[in-house]
């Protein structure tokens, strides 16, 4: 028996959902998390219980058909009162059913937001065949915008957006900074954008807003999907006969959260993946899908990386420059690019560059709630960093033993020629215990833990990143009422005002 919003209980989940093979997990919605029950699909990702842990409006919907009907079934309600006769409810269902789509958390808890929020993920909307439902994805986005106005509207901004964007390039073997991977995502956004226009015309059909100027940005030459180009050029003419809208504002990606894990999202929004590597250093899903589609192995994957190539088309600082600029045209809530992103240069060989016998560096102290650790750095003549050591004096045998053969593996790494960059970007902000207070560090005061620590102390004293030292697990959701007010897709990340020197400590200083 599942007790659904309004209170009645009910033996059976909604027709969309029945016949579909459930499992049952404990998960909490970050790592730190307890361990929380949560009911999802088979065939959806772990992550997707995590994310609907942190979504429901109740501890006790646990299972994913009651959470979507807490939010879907007032929705429904209140378009049978306004006399909109579309199946909004059953589409919503299928929407979350696929994975191809789900509102922001404010939604799912029924608390007010200033700019309600729908992730479309895009690489959902790709079949088998290569074929891209883009009537799928109308009516996807048509439906968002109906069910966001109802749900808050008092709203005059909302934020549709894409999501996955690489793994859809990545299926289609198209490299992320090509010019056929932008024209695609342009194309896609210009059809969001039109289609949302086209729905919120019809809204204000019905008396809703005062109205505003339908205006749209010319698309692209070509697309390598001719089909989404020539749907967003049909859509583009119906919302310009239509004239008014009733939003000020329909597109934006909004800061990263738990409606990108319940959808199994593995990059935000148009943001290029940074590794083929996850953070279990395996394959990623998008790569091992680029490996699919362009017909390689993981061995001529392997092959090719141990020739100086790159078999997955990673994109530097130009090719996010590029796609961010494609998209701008089509989206009005858009994080802009910061313009110290690191320019990634390939590793200088296979050569080991070791450190002189005697060589400078420190040792910095600190305790990470409650746990002391030492962090020791060496370094070059020329003061390039080239060894840390890592030592925690108050932990396990097998705990040490860790953190030391970590330390000595991001040394080699680094001795070998990998940026320190590449590190920074792929361990700051980890999260697991333990986490909480620095003590020591006058310019880092939090952390998630102590790899987190390490490199975004180690950016700050060697890359100049202070914007890295001074950021917080809480800018992850923070946002203002027109957009967000600190981004953290892997596209920006928020700049900090002022700096201090690169470093203070030249030379090797005990620091008791």
């Amino acid at each position: 028996m599942i007790k659904d919003h309004a209170g009645s209980y009910r033996s059976h989940p909604p027709l969309p959902w029945r016949g579909i093979r459930m499992r049952r997990l404990e998960i909490g919605s970050d790592p730190d998390a307890t361990p929380e029950p949560a009911v999802i699909p088979v065939a959806w990702p772990e992550q997707a219980a995590a994310g609907l842990v942190a979504l429901r409006a109740s501890p006790r919907l646990v299972e994913a058909p009651a959470a979507a009907s807490a939010w879907i079934e007032p929705i429904a309600a209140r378009a049978a009162a306004a006399g909109i006769e579309d199946d909004l409810a059953n589409v919503l269902h299928h929407l979350l059913i696929g994975r191809r789509g789900a509102p922001s958390p404010g939604i799912w808890r029924g608390v007010p937001e200033a700019i309600p929020g729908f992730v479309l993920n895009v690489s959902q909307f790709l079949d088998d065949a290569q074929q891209f439902d883009t009537e799928g994805f109308g009516e996807a986005v048509r439906t968002a915008v109906i069910a966001l106005s109802l749900s808050n509207p008092s709203a005059q901004r909302l934020a549709l957006g894409m999501a996955d964007l690489a793994m859809l390039l990545a299926r289609l073997d198209l490299d992320y900074a090509s010019d056929a991977a932008r024209s695609l995502a342009a194309s896609l956004a210009a059809l969001l954008a039109a289609q949302a226009d086209i729905a919120s015309a019809g809204l204000l059909a019905r008396g809703m807003a005062p109205g505003c100027a339908i205006t749209t940005a010319p698309l692209p030459r070509t697309c390598p999907i001719e089909a989404v180009r020539a749907a967003a050029l049909r859509a583009q003419g119906q919302a310009q006969a239509l004239g008014l809208r009733q939003h000020l504002s329909l597109t934006g990606l909004l800061p990263p959260g738990p409606v990108e894990a319940l959808l199994g999202v593995e990059t935000i929004g148009i943001a290029a993946p940074l590794s083929a590597l996850n953070g279990e250093g395996k394959l990623a899903t998008w790569s091992r899908a680029r490996l699919a589609a362009s017909g390689r192995t993981a061995e001529d994957a392997l092959a090719a990386t141990i020739a100086g190539a790159d078999p997955f088309g990673i994109a530097d600082r130009a090719g996010l420059q590029a796609m961010h600029d494609a998209i701008a045209p089509f989206c009005t809530i858009l994080p802009p690019l910061q313009t110290s992103l690191p320019v990634r240069t390939p590793a200088r060989g296979t050569a080991r560059d070791k450190l002189p016998a005697r060589r400078g560096g420190y040792t910095q102290k600190v305790t990470i709630a409650g746990h002391k650790v030492f962090l020791r750095t060496g370094e070059y003549p020329d003061g390039r960093l080239g060894e840390i050591f890592l030592t925690l004096p108050r932990e396990s045998a097998a705990f040490r033993g860790l953190a030391e053969a970590f330390a000595i593996a991001v040394s080699l790494g680094l001795q070998h020629g990998v940026p320190l960059d590449d590190f920074v970007d792929e361990f700051a902000f980890t999260r697991f215990g333990s986490a909480g207070a620095v003590e020591g560090d006058a310019e880092i005061t939090q952390a998630s833990s102590l790899i987190d620590y390490v490199f975004r102390h180690l950016a700050a004293n060697y890359l100049d990143r202070h914007d890295l030292a001074t950021a917080t697990n809480d800018d992850a959701t923070a946002a203002s009422s027109e957009a967000p007010a600190t981004p953290l897709l892997p596209l920006d990340l928020p700049a900090a005002e002022g700096s201090r020197p690169r470093r203070q400590r030249p030379t090797l200083k005990l620091v008791s």
